[in-house]
């Protein structure tokens, strides 16, 4: 018992120094010294409002805003391509991101992730031409993927030489869970409660409360009464 309490006190008096700068850095470092790896972590983020940001985690975003006791990652990478011009990153409280995802931003877009959502390892944001938008106690799974943009295909152009073309951004609302290695495509909406199965293609709108799966992505049934497969 006093072991642990020890160990609690240890951390709680590093946590109040938490933060993004060399300084937070170092002291996150020192508050995880007695605690297990991995998710075990995420006792920490709960210590202090400022959150934790995982010593091995890269942020290089000029706008970012983070919520109260985030979670960042061993290996999180968030990193803006353009420099900070017009590209933003917000982060709701309570936000765990875990172990190898990515977040990348380009010329024209934008990512924000609501409050109480939980993004499991290795997953992909590429922010480039759209936004992506995830509400509010969103699930999701490992390995899944966002991509608000594709690639042109002229045959007259190499394809690393090809514009990036965009038919919107991407809105998950809130309470959607998706399964593992889920991939969502530019200009489509995920309603609120939606459950999209694993290794599923998102190429356009689920509607709210549908349970969908398949490459591409259709309705199969509804969490609702009031809602109908397709």
């Amino acid at each position: 018992m006093k072991r642990a309490w020890l160990k609690k006190g240890w951390a709680k008096f590093w946590m109040r120094y938490s933060g993004q700068s060399h300084t937070g850095r170092l002291s996150t470092r020192l508050a995880g010294w007695f605690y297990p790896p991995y998710k075990g972590q995420y006792a920490l983020a709960r210590m202090s409002a400022s959150g934790y940001i995982s010593p091995s985690a890269s942020v290089y975003a000029r706008k970012l805003t983070l919520g109260k006791h985030v979670f960042l990652g061993d290996g999180v990478t968030i990193f803006d391509r353009t420099g900070g011009a017009g590209a933003s990153v917000i982060i709701g409280d309570e936000v765990y991101i875990n172990k190898g995802t990515i977040i990348e931003l380009g010329k024209g877009g934008s990512l924000s992730i609501g409050d109480r959502t939980t993004i499991q390892p290795n997953c992909q944001f590429s922010a480039y031409t759209g936004t992506i938008k995830i509400g509010a106690d969103v699930q999701i799974a490992p390995s899944c993927a966002f991509y608000p943009y594709g690639h042109g295909m002229a045959p007259d152009k190499l394809m690393n030489e090809q514009p990036l073309l965009s038919k919107g951004g991407i809105i998950v609302e809130d309470d959607v869970w998706l399964g593992y290695g889920v991939i969502v495509l530019d200009g489509v909406r995920i309603g609120k409660g939606a459950v999209i199965g694993a290794g599923s293609v998102v190429n356009k709108d689920v509607p709210s409360g549908a349970v969908a799966v398949g490459v591409p992505v259709r309705v199969v049934k509804s969490r609702y009464k009031n809602t109908t497969a397709g």
